[in-house]
């Protein structure tokens, strides 16, 4: 199996470039928090493309991944989620450009699941109550397509409890 291979810009069908040679895949984390659930929020560096606006962790999918695989792969690597104290509870495309797609995987969590920020990709980690998501500044695509995934959010079953 091919590994690491997602890596690399390339243009779609439609003409706009983007990062992952096969996709790319997002984890919305969710949890359970003092005042509702939580979402667990990436800054982005000011170095990455667009710079200084909040997203998701995710990022290239590898030929042999399904996009829950890159998902949770990327959220290892960018924030140390463990993966075996996530439940996948579903996915849906956000950017489908026919020849390329992100997807965004909707994953639930207990509150004692840690993070931490160790990748240069970021400046901040944060858990973001859901209410408060859209009061950020946004990477654009994710802006987009917050209120859709949020209804996704609140449509799935109860955050895992510990």
């Amino acid at each position: 199996m091919a590994g690491g291979d997602g890596n690399g810009w390339v243009t779609c069908g439609c003409g706009h470039q983007h990062w992952g040679v096969h996709g790319a895949a997002g984890l919305a984390l969710v949890r359970p928090g003092a005042r509702g659930p939580q979402m667990l929020l990436q800054l982005r560096a000011e170095w990455t493309h667009e710079g200084g606006t909040w997203g998701l962790v995710g990022g290239a999918r590898d030929s042999h991944e399904t996009v829950a695989e890159a998902a949770l792969r990327e959220a290892a690597e960018e924030a140390e989620v463990d993966p075996a104290l996530v439940t996948v509870s579903g996915e849906f495309v956000g950017t489908d450009h026919g020849d390329w797609s992100y997807t965004y995987v909707i994953g639930l969590a207990g509150p004692s699941l840690t993070v931490a920020d160790v990748t240069p990709e970021s400046d901040a980690l944060e858990w973001v109550d859901l209410d408060d998501v859209a009061s950020r500044t946004l990477h654009t695509a994710f802006a987009r397509t917050w209120p859709t995934l949020l209804g996704a959010i609140r449509a799935e079953p109860a955050v895992v409890p510990d």
